[in-house]
């Protein structure tokens, strides 16, 4: 968010917050992107706010309790206010628990890769309707057709996204893996790291495909540890996911600190991967 929406945002927080009578009396910025994190003082809560137009709240919400029913490593709703979106001067808002993080290392390979695969196992028991991993291979195939969203996207970098784009989408799909429910970007940002072990957070981008697509997102080390996971299919999709973070680098509202340079960084490389690819 600009800085202008921020502190409207901010501000509706507050108010939203009091009529919970939850006592605001600090905010601290945890994350700023297409959607706002913030941690609420002293009621120690986190409250996550989007544009009323950009959410999928209440998608969110029932998957996230579902998942803290099944007993699954993910983050749960605040207990002290209905779970339920709340809406103020064109903002949603959703109240979640804040957990302190236990240390400042990096959660262990093989215990991110069990998470992941305990997060998987409770989503495969959730039924709700959910986008498919393609629709968001679509959307990024759009962005990079429309010039006015991507002006500063030359034609060479526009005419490899594109077929990387859609060799990539083809070759998964080929591949005929099962499908499920998933996170949609399980990286290291989206996992804490908590003295109830690691919590998943940030439902927004789910969808249903291969589990591959998911273990994409965390690092080499921990994919090498997913048990059952089909090790060339993830690099596929690794190379998708790249794809996919480099075409958001060059959307002309990407906020992303220097995401310029990693866009060009981005094409780059994909050129290289693919290379060693095919």
């Amino acid at each position: 968010m600009e800085a202008a929406e921020v502190v409207r945002a901010v501000d509706a927080v507050k108010v939203i917050a009091s009529s919970l009578d939850l006592a605001v009396d600090d905010v601290s910025f945890l994350h700023n992107s297409n959607k706002l994190a913030l941690r609420l003082l002293p009621c120690d809560v986190m409250a996550r706010v989007a544009p009323v137009d950009e959410q999928n709240a209440q998608f969110e919400i029932d998957l996230a309790q579902q998942l803290v029913e099944l007993a699954s490593p993910m983050a749960a709703l605040e207990p002290r206010v209905e779970p339920r979106a709340y809406q103020r001067d064109g903002f949603v808002v959703t109240f979640w628990t804040y957990y302190e993080s236990v240390a400042p290392d990096a959660i262990a390979p093989a215990d991110y890769a069990d998470a992941l695969e305990r997060l998987h196992a409770g989503m495969r028991k959730v039924d709700l309707p959910s986008p498919h991993f393609t629709d968001r291979i679509a959307e990024a195939q759009e962005l990079v057709a429309n010039r006015d969203s991507t002006p500063e996207l030359d034609d060479a970098g526009r005419e490899l996204l594109d077929d990387a784009l859609r060799y990539l989408r083809r070759t998964i799909v080929e591949r005929g893996a099962p499908e499920q429910l998933l996170h949609g970007e399980p990286h290291p940002g989206n996992l804490l790291n908590t003295k109830h072990g690691p919590l998943f957070i940030d439902l927004e981008t789910c969808c249903r495909g291969p589990i591959e697509f998911d273990v994409a997102h965390a690092p080499e080390e921990v994919s090498a540890q997913y048990p059952g996971a089909d090790q060339d299919l993830v690099s596929v999709c690794r190379i998708l996911v790249l794809a996919m973070v480099t075409t958001w680098r060059w959307d002309r509202g990407d906020q992303f600190p220097n995401g310029r340079q990693m866009g060009l960084d981005g094409l780059a490389e994909l050129r290289e991967a693919l290379d060693s690819s095919r």
